[in-house]
């Protein structure tokens, strides 16, 4: 086994079961997914070779922290909390789900992708989303630790991965990785050829 980075998903919030936006609004773990939270802190255990000690970075919202907070409790590590590891804001009011939906214009099949205008005042673009977390990627991965785990968003999850395979950000007009709440993700870096895989993708399991 090489170097390896282990990428979770928070699991269930409250914005999840009342229908809101996610982005930056706080939201916290439903009770459903705090019990998700120490099961994904078991199946790490399980994951990370016995005797190590990985590194714990998460996005400094609550839903990732109270996440992060098991797993912390089980390595006996201190989390470092990334700002940058937040999936993309909309406004930082509190919207329905179904507004977003009504008023987000989605990119062109063709053309201007990264920087389009999603229709929503105060948005990031994708491409200013895609550069912070490639940001917050290059701290995680300057720290020469050997096992990493990364507590971030479904909506940040791809361009952890596409920072990991070292994918210019261009790449990521069309890159997309898809996993549930609760997930965790295995990025793997080989000691022979230094070829950095996914290993595996959005791993629910644990929650079963």
């Amino acid at each position: 086994m090489g170097e390896r980075i282990y990428v979770v998903t928070h699991p269930e919030a409250t914005h999840h079961v009342d229908g809101l936006v996610g982005g930056w609004y706080d939201s916290a773990l439903t009770r459903r997914g705090v019990v998700h939270a120490h099961a994904i802190a078991a199946r790490l255990w399980d994951l990370v070779p016995l005797g190590s000690v990985p590194a714990l970075y998460t996005s400094d919202l609550a839903r990732t922290t109270e996440t992060a907070g098991p797993i912390a409790e089980v390595f006996d590590v201190e989390p470092t909390l990334l700002s940058d590891l937040r999936e993309k804001p909309t406004e930082l009011r509190v919207r329905p789900q179904e507004w977003l939906d009504a008023h987000f214009v989605a990119p062109p099949a063709v053309g201007e992708r990264l920087d389009h205008d999603e229709g929503i005042e105060g948005a990031e673009t994708k491409l200013e989303c895609v550069t912070r977390v490639y940001r917050a990627m290059d701290r995680i991965t300057a720290d020469n630790t050997e096992h990493r785990i990364v507590v971030t968003h479904g909506g940040s999850l791809s361009w952890v991965i596409a920072a990991w395979q070292r994918l210019p950000i261009s790449a990521c007009a069309y890159v997309a990785y898809r996993a549930g709440p609760g997930s965790i993700t295995v990025l793997e870096q080989d000691d022979v050829f230094h070829n950095r895989t996914l290993h595996t993708l959005g791993d629910l399991g644990h929650l079963t």
